[in-house]
């Protein structure tokens, strides 16, 4: 007969390891979010991104930069 082990708990990172970027750290312009949406930064996107980032802040990046 085997004997089933319990699951083991998720590993934590090490102590000083770093996680990943979302991207989200650093400033983004409108133009830049409007790019990075795979748009071209014409006055209508750029002013539509800077919309988005003034209503959901770095949010806005993390939905649209995986």
């Amino acid at each position: 007969m085997r004997e089933e082990q319990a699951p083991q708990p998720a590993e934590q990172p090490a102590e000083g390891v770093r996680q990943p970027r979302t991207g989200a750290e650093q400033p983004w312009d409108p133009e830049d979010l409007a790019e990075a949406e795979g748009k071209d930064p014409t006055p209508e996107n750029v002013s539509r991104a800077a919309r988005k980032l003034a209503e959901e802040g770095p949010a806005a990046i993390d939905k649209t930069v995986p």
